[in-house]
């Protein structure tokens, strides 16, 4: 009798705990590990980025008329919150699948994945940080060689087809 008055005890007080100070939220792909990886999320980031400099650059900016410059600012502030919200995506696929997915003897085999990885890491914090078209472009492009490489570990033939956005680009697919 006295356990389960206990037991009830305890969780009623940590229910309490929860409330006062509610636990983080655990966010992973899956440490399990599962597996299943692929950079296809971190090149649509990486288009979604080249597309958000394209919508700023082509804003024109409102005028004195207050309703203009507000709907300007507001498309501004959209624009670019999604724009830092894919690169940051791009560099969390990034540090997952190098993280978890690839071992020892896939750098060594591409000796140039850790420089590739360390710039495009670098490369999606400059087109976060700024209205730069160039360095989104950049992004991809590195995103899709980090693609490439990825395949070719797993033995799968890539091809490059045009990714059908407004962004335009190319994404690197499995050719199978």
């Amino acid at each position: 009798m006295v356990r389960p008055v206990l037991k009830s005890l305890a969780s009623r007080a940590l229910r309490t705990l929860d409330r006062l100070s509610p636990p983080a939220a655990a966010e992973a792909h899956c440490d399990i590990p599962c597996g299943i990886y692929d950079p296809h999320l971190a090149q649509l980031a990486a288009l979604t980025m080249v597309r958000m400099n394209q919508l700023i650059e082509a804003l024109e900016q409102g005028g004195q008329n207050k309703e203009a410059w507000n709907t300007y600012m507001h498309q501004m502030t959209r624009y670019t919150t999604v724009k830092e919200e894919h690169a940051e995506l791009l560099k969390r696929e990034v540090r997952i699948i190098y993280g978890d997915y690839f071992k020892p003897e896939h750098v060594e085999k591409y000796p140039e994945l850790k420089d590739l990885v360390w710039n495009l890491l670098k490369t999606a914090s400059k087109a976060r940080q700024n209205i730069d078209m160039q360095a989104a472009q950049d992004a991809l492009t590195q995103t899709q060689r980090f693609a490439e490489i990825f395949w070719e570990t797993k033995g799968v033939a890539t091809k490059r087809q045009p990714s059908n956005q407004a962004a335009g680009g190319e994404y690197v697919v499995p050719a199978n």
